[in-house]
């Protein structure tokens, strides 16, 4: 009896160890859907901590339906990995996607190029299940935290909006500029003490610059 024990353990272990990363987040979803599925024509939001942690989205666009699905920490690829379950499984009247910091931040070895191809990666992929679904692509901000990065940030920027002119149905939503001071650097009151993600300042910046992009009812 007590090998049987020994034996689950390990196999429950095991499972745990092999576990696909943010599968907490993802069956957290699938919970919040089971109690309570969103109905359809909603706006879909997906990607990283800069969404996921913008607690009170819906209250920055009344008149607009908010499905939030974004999951913190996440890249282009995770994004692309759990398509079926934070995109696909719903009705969606827009997408609005935030990812890409994260992956420049995952590796030095991330490039311009391999960010910007996961991100066509992704709006095809968007594309072939919602082929009429306008998509916006909210631009990586510059967190002071990640200086370093900005020039990566600003290329990868201009080539998914480069790329984006090519699908009459996508936007490109450039919150880039706003956030930088008049010397052209990232304004530091606009964030958490993370230095990287936002305060109700920077939410309100985005709030203002967003809005006119979002499809109306």
């Amino acid at each position: 009896m007590k090998a049987i024990l020994i034996t689950i353990t390990v196999f429950v272990l095991a499972l745990t160890t092999n576990a696909q990363p943010f599968s907490g987040e993802i069956q957290a979803f699938k919970k919040q859907d089971s109690l309570s599925f969103p109905v359809p024509n909603q706006i879909l939001l997906i990607g990283s901590s800069s969404f996921r942690l913008w607690k009170d989205v819906q209250n920055s666009f009344p008149t607009y339906p908010i499905v939030n699905r974004a999951f913190g920490g996440s890249t282009l690829p995770d994004i692309i990995r759990y398509r079926y379950e934070v995109i696909y499984a719903y009705q969606p009247k827009q997408i609005l996607i935030y990812c890409g910091e994260n992956d420049f931040a995952s590796s030095d070895t991330v490039t311009v190029a391999t960010v910007a191809n996961r991100y066509k990666q992704l709006h095809q992929l968007i594309r072939a299940k919602f082929p009429a679904v306008p998509i916006g692509y909210v631009s990586m901000k510059p967190s002071p935290s990640r200086q370093h990065l900005l020039p990566k940030y600003k290329e990868a920027n201009y080539q998914i909006q480069q790329f984006l002119a090519t699908d009459a149905n996508a936007t490109f939503i450039n919150v880039y500029k706003a956030m930088l001071n008049s010397n052209g650097q990232p304004m530091p009151d606009l964030f958490i003490a993370d230095n990287l993600h936002m305060n109700a300042k920077g939410y309100s910046i985005w709030q203002k610059i967003i809005l006119p992009y979002l499809v109306k009812q």
